[in-house]
């Protein structure tokens, strides 16, 4: 199976790095991920629960990132076994490209072999079940890098004191309340 494909991400190409860097955010981004534990240096090891068709499994999985070029690139070496469900092992390269002060394009292409149950479904199947949870990831993932990077609130303009502040307060509406709760 192989999965190519770039996603525009809504913060600069430094920000992006430290985000797919980041564990914590990986794990709310990724579809099914229940735990990712550092094993060593740029090691991890992944569990996962997903739906390949009729087949639902627990993987569990290591991941080791090589060629590491901050902040634009570096490869993915994964495998993970499933049991009965089957197991899976590939490579994934990822590129960013900046596209603008809070834009980046990331590219990547994944290459991924599956066995066991997983493998007897068919390879349109899995190529469709990986394209999802590809999809869903990057929805999240870029929700919360818009949360976590989202631009600082413009200043408010001084306003000039409106002729309508010096009118008498009208018995209804917000100051009434506020004079009645301060027993004005």
């Amino acid at each position: 199976m192989q999965l190519t494909n770039q996603q525009t991400l809504p913060v600069s190409q430094v920000q992006a790095w430290e985000a797919l860097n980041d564990i914590s955010l990986l794990q709310a981004a990724m579809p099914g991920c229940e735990s990712i534990t550092p094993t060593g240096e740029n090691q991890y090891e992944v569990l996962v629960t997903a739906a390949i068709g009729p087949v639902k499994a627990k993987f569990k999985g290591k991941l080791k990132l090589a060629d590491l070029d901050p902040p634009n690139a570096y490869n993915i070496q994964f495998e993970g076994q499933g049991g009965a469900a089957g197991h899976a092992k590939g490579t994934a390269a990822v590129r960013l490209e900046p596209a603008g002060p809070h834009s980046t394009v990331l590219h990547y292409t994944a290459n991924a072999t599956v066995g066991g149950k997983i493998a007897q479904i068919g390879s349109r199947l899995v190529d469709m079940a990986a394209q999802k949870m590809a999809t869903e990831f990057f929805e999240t993932f870029n929700a919360k890098l818009a949360e976590r990077y989202a631009p600082a609130p413009e200043p408010a303009a001084a306003v000039a004191e409106p002729a309508a502040a010096a009118a008498p307060v009208k018995k209804g509406g917000f100051w009434a309340w506020l004079k009645r709760l301060f027993g004005g």
